[in-house]
């Protein structure tokens, strides 16, 4: 939550203190009422909850929607039954310092989700041209860790909203950044929740996954024009499309296509009638 002033709570996450300087660390000896004056202006202080907003650069999109419910139906039957105290510390953040912070406090907290978190840290390098180098320094991670974090993102979004469901866990989605297909990955996805593969497993039918294909050597067959012309005529006859598919040997099958009920019916007539003449 922030005050409308750019304020930040007070509840901050652990190391903040290193980067946000408290201007009460020296505090002077002065008259009361310039202590009063000096409070409104910065410092802690004591502000009606009207004055509160949610912060607009907040990295955390999903919430526990049924908590949510569950606390807005007690309030409705029972009303607030304890006062809202917001101690609060007023202070000017650029754009940039409010995401920073909004993030390394999630962060600590463990609230993001990891395509949030990834989401925030891309944030930070586009809107802010930062390094993920300097990204690793200020929330406290290895370069590796918000590297490996970012390309979460390259996943098919259905893929995504498995992981922020908790369908697969980030070491499955990063074992399913191997298959370049978005489709294949969440083909791949599916099959990980449905099997309940643990991440080493995953990280197998990945492997299995990539494995190039024996590319099917097409045999030259002799006389390939009669079996075409026979395909043609069978079609002009039957109606429908006919194929022919030759085996070794001089063995094969004959396929005949039909696509209802109807055609079907009217296909084993026209082969019975054709019995009957044989005959």
């Amino acid at each position: 939550m922030t005050a409308k002033r750019s304020g930040l709570g007070k509840g901050l996450g652990k190391g903040l203190d290193s980067l946000i300087p408290d201007n009460r660390s020296a505090k002077k000896s002065t008259p009361a009422k310039e202590k009063t004056e000096e409070a409104v202006s910065t410092g802690e202080k004591l502000v009606k909850i009207n004055m509160i907003e949610p912060n607009r650069e907040q990295p955390r999109r999903n919430f526990e929607e049924d908590s949510l419910l569950e606390l807005a139906e007690s309030i409705k039957q029972f009303g607030v039954l304890q006062p809202l105290l917001v101690p609060v510390i007023i202070r000017e953040y650029s754009k940039q310092e409010v995401v920073e912070i909004a993030l390394i406090e999630n962060i600590q907290r463990e609230n993001l989700n990891p395509v949030e978190e990834a989401q925030a840290y891309k944030r930070l390098m586009e809107e802010f041209s930062m390094k993920q180098d300097e990204i690793a320094e200020r929330v406290g991670k290895s370069r590796t860790a918000v590297t490996n974090s970012i390309r979460l993102l390259k996943l098919d979004e259905r893929v995504q909203q498995m992981l922020i469901d908790d369908m697969i866990s980030s070491g499955h989605a990063r074992a399913l950044l191997a298959l370049e297909d978005k489709e294949e990955q969440y083909a791949a996805a599916t099959q990980v929740f449905d099997e309940k593969l643990s991440v080493r497993e995953t990280e197998k039918l990945i492997r299995e996954w990539n494995k190039p294909k024996p590319e099917k050597k097409k045999v030259k067959k002799e006389n390939d024009f009669i079996y075409h012309d026979l395909e043609e005529k069978m079609k002009g006859i039957m109606g429908t499309k006919v194929s022919v598919n030759r085996k070794a040997n001089g063995k094969g099958k004959i396929e005949i296509e039909y696509y209802s009920d109807e055609e079907l019916e009217r296909l084993f007539e026209m082969i019975m009638s054709i019995r009957e003449e044989v005959r």
